[in-house]
């Protein structure tokens, strides 16, 4: 059994200043998963960069509301939402809100620097 505890994860920084920590990907499952689950923490203020994935993704809002923005849509969400990002979307996730926004995002396949196109 593998379970790891979130505050003994060392996080790191995106470029865009977004705390990640890496919970699972394929490596630490011996590639019985073919996804990855990171944390992601996104400061009052803040906004995830501008980017398009090759792989969907999916958010879930686990503390804090912000501005979803997918191709030209945009949506207000909210604690305990979930977000559906197709492949080759343009995105980023903002915060205006007055709490730090929380969420967990599982891309699949998993998460590789290759798959993610930089606007």
């Amino acid at each position: 059994m593998i379970t790891k505890k979130i505050e003994e994860i060392e996080a790191f920084t995106g470029q865009e200043g977004t705390q990640i920590k890496q919970i699972f990907s394929p490596i630490e499952t011996n590639n019985a998963i073919r996804y990855s689950i990171a944390h992601c923490t996104i400061n009052p203020g803040n906004n995830s960069k501008l980017h398009t994935m090759k792989t969907s993704e999916m958010y879930y809002i686990l503390q804090g509301n912000g501005i979803m923005h997918i191709g030209e849509e945009q949506k207000q969400v909210k604690q305990n939402e979930t977000i559906f990002v197709p492949p080759m979307s343009k995105q980023f996730l903002e915060n205006n809100g007055k709490i730090d926004l929380i969420l967990l995002c599982i891309v699949d396949p998993a998460w590789r620097q290759e798959d993610e196109i930089s606007e």
